[in-house]
């Protein structure tokens, strides 16, 4: 596989220390340091591959460690802090990855064998070996970046390769969760995408359990399966993660970010934002600014 890893890393070369767009759709690229905020933040369902260094990946309680013998699946949005690390010989930090389209999956279901159930009270992440194949299916397609003209007839099939190498490895479930309606995992995106949506409103977790067609107690044990957080901690990361990047984008004080993102009292904001990140809201924002890594990051999708 060294020889494969070696034509990835030439061809992801040109990625910058941000989400880096290939020209493929859904297919992004990063390389470097990261700002530490870009890594503390709410990242949409991905399949994602380091081809240099190495990353780590927390949620909730829960940390991942993965490098290139490995690649990382994450089903369902969630907000995680991650850290990135050059390789031992100092090389920068290079990942590819690919954000995950339901309907292109359930599309790709639709012609294989049925397989058994789908995993119960399980994680929305997770780590897996990486194989020859997977890596050669990721080759075709960032190959593609240097004939850009092939883009449109060959991105989708080396896509579904894609997928399919990952719906045959043990992570292939989570996949096979996102795209059937009727599973639990898909059940609790419902609930995600409602809470992502209204974050900043009241959260009554017996109407979320209503959307998701479940019990309260078992809407509680799924959603804290899939994501590792209870439903209101959840909501609590995306107020928090939320306010910093307005903080950061200087679009108000502490204050009025507190009340905009649904808190009720500025000095809870504070000190769980201060529990959150270190440091009370003001003097983080400054901290940032300060490094030079200050900016608009409210879009804080497409994570890599």
């Amino acid at each position: 596989m060294d020889t494969q890893l070696q034509e990835l890393r030439k061809l992801a070369s040109r990625a910058e220390s941000r989400r880096t767009e290939t020209g493929i759709p859904r297919v992004a690229m990063v390389q470097g340091e990261i700002p530490e905020h870009r890594l503390a933040a709410v990242y949409d369902p991905m399949v994602n591959l380091i081809l240099t260094g190495s990353k780590t990946m927390t949620v909730g309680g829960r940390t991942f460690r993965y490098d290139p013998a490995t690649y990382f699946v994450m089903s369902v949005d969630l907000p995680a802090v991650g850290s990135v690390y050059p390789s031992d010989d100092g090389d920068p930090y290079l990942a590819i990855s690919l954000t995950l389209e339901p309907v292109i999956v359930a599309n790709l279901l639709a012609d294989l064998p049925k397989p058994a159930g789908g995993e119960l009270y399980s994680p929305g992440f997770s780590v897996a070996p990486v194989t020859p194949e997977l890596l050669d299916a990721w080759l075709r397609m960032l190959r593609l970046m240097e004939r850009p003209n092939e883009v449109p007839a060959l991105a989708p099939a080396y896509e579904r390769e894609i997928l399919f190498r990952v719906l045959q490895g043990p992570l292939g479930w989570m996949l096979r969760d996102i795209a059937t309606p009727d599973t639990a995992l898909s059940r609790i995106g419902i609930a995600i995408q409602w809470i992502r949506q209204n974050f900043a409103k009241p959260l009554r977790v017996e109407t979320l359990a209503e959307m998701a067609a479940l019990s309260v107690s078992a809407f509680h044990r799924h959603f804290k399966a899939v994501t590792a957080l209870s439903p209101l901690q959840y909501q609590k990361h995306v107020r928090l993660l939320h306010a910093r990047s307005l903080l950061i984008a200087g679009e108000g004080n502490a204050t009025s970010i507190a009340f905009g993102v649904g808190y009720e009292s500025p000095t809870q904001f504070s000190r769980e934002y201060a529990r959150q990140f270190g440091l009370p809201p003001s003097r983080d924002a400054a901290r940032l600014r300060e490094r030079n890594i200050a900016g608009p990051i409210i879009d804080f999708h497409h994570l890599d």
